[in-house]
């Protein structure tokens, strides 16, 4: 059944079987073309900060097509551990600091965990 087994467990699998990792979700904006520059320019940096994190497996500038002020950074993590020992570290405030003042205010929370159900 999907989602037994607990995060990792069948990491990798695919057919509807649980497929392991993390993804996180940052909600960022952009009101013009400006701060969409800005915010693009700030995602590189963090990018290359994070790229030797251990467990981190990469990540993605997202845009809305229905509302193109607002993005998203959703990240890739190999387990809940890794991401929770990268957050828990000193590095962490640091390394997201260039996307800090573009967070989407709008939005209930800045940011989601999610913990991979299921992959195919």
């Amino acid at each position: 059944m999907p989602g037994e087994g607990g995060a990792g467990a069948g990491a990798g699998a695919v057919g509807g079987e649980p497929g392991g990792g993390v993804r996180v979700v940052v909600y960022q904006a952009a009101y013009d073309e400006k701060e969409l520059a800005a915010v693009r320019a700030a995602y590189h940096r963090v990018s290359e900060r994070l790229a030797e994190v251990p467990g981190m497996l990469g990540n993605e500038l997202l845009r809305s097509p229905q509302d193109p002020s607002a993005l998203a950074v959703l990240s890739r993590w190999e387990s809940m551990e890794a991401f929770l020992a990268w957050e828990a570290g000193a590095d962490h405030r640091q390394d997201t600091a260039p996307l800090r003042p573009f967070r989407d205010t709008r939005t209930a929370a800045p940011f989601a965990v999610y913990e991979v159900d299921a992959t195919y």
